[in-house]
């Protein structure tokens, strides 16, 4: 193995080291797409099978699939080098329900890394996952609890900031700094002046990355998806992230709070709302 490698090769799983998840290395050993439920019966049976010398595949949750995601990349979005076979540029199934109506569930597209939801009754592909990750947060939706507890108060407000206690940033109390939706260019100018007036007695603020945005979702919440909880004011539907879409440099990731799904927009476009964030928590 050498320094720095993410994923280990173990015949037809592959180990995850960034999350100590396994994965069936191929990306669809079902060979075509399945219903949710349908996708759900196709585990257990690979499990009455011990399948690869295993009896725990299971569908992974949200949060697991978009670990897999690499932003920079495209066709597919997943780390250089991977090692995964058999990867469909499609939707795959996650085993997390959707909050505003359980006959949906959400899906992640291998192309990009766009994360929605999508009826049960349609077929999609599966990729099974196995093991409990040490370091991804639960979702929060209803589904097995796979991953780590959020640390409970998982809050701590201080005048303009909050603390989240299980990403461990500072982000802005206000959630539209703007206000109202800009373009990307003008929320990292709103970014660098807030670093500048050192807002709230912090510096380092910025606009979030995809992932730590999406640490945010509550899934077992909508409108908006987020812990009611948070002690934020003037929560907004969409955020954009720092996150440049691989697919085309015009383009870049955003958040849908709202629902809690990820997608993307052309950064020249006021279609989006600016939240910041920090990592200088010494205050804290």
């Amino acid at each position: 193995m050498s320094r720095g490698q993410r994923f280990i090769l173990q015949g037809k799983t592959v180990g995850d080291q960034a999350t100590g998840l396994v994965w069936s290395r191929s990306a669809n050993p079902a060979g075509w797409p399945l219903f949710w439920g349908e996708a759900n019966d196709y585990l257990a049976g690979l499990n009455q099978d011990a399948h690869l010398g295993f009896n725990d595949w299971r569908l992974p949750n949200r949060r697991e699939l978009f670990s897999l995601m690499d932003y920079a990349q495209a066709n597919p979005a997943l780390p250089v080098g991977h090692p995964f076979t058999s990867v469909e540029l499609a939707w795959y199934w996650s085993a997390t329900p959707y909050a505003a109506n359980p006959a949906y569930a959400w899906y992640l597209h291998t192309e990009g890394g766009r994360m929605f939801f999508g009826d049960k009754g349609r077929s999609y592909y599966v990729w099974p996952v196995r093991g409990k990750s040490p370091v991804l947060p639960v979702t929060g939706g209803p589904e097995p609890a796979s991953g780590i507890p959020w640390p409970q108060p998982r809050w701590e407000a201080r005048g303009q900031t909050v603390r989240d206690r299980l990403g461990g940033l500072i982000w802005s109390k206000c959630a539209d700094l703007a206000p109202g939706p800009v373009s990307w260019f003008r929320a990292m100018e709103l970014a660098q002046q807030a670093d500048a007036a050192r807002l709230g007695g912090l510096g380092g603020w910025r606009l979030p990355a995809i992932a730590e945005l999406e640490l945010l979702v509550d899934s077992g919440r909508a409108f908006p998806a987020i812990d009611p909880e948070a002690p934020f004011s003037e929560l907004r539907p969409q955020y954009w992230s720092a996150t440049t879409s691989g697919f085309d440099p015009d383009w870049a990731m955003a958040l849908y709070l709202d629902k809690g799904g990820v997608g993307v927009g052309m950064k020249k476009d006021a279609h989006y709302h600016v939240w910041l964030v920090s990592d200088r928590n010494g205050a804290y």
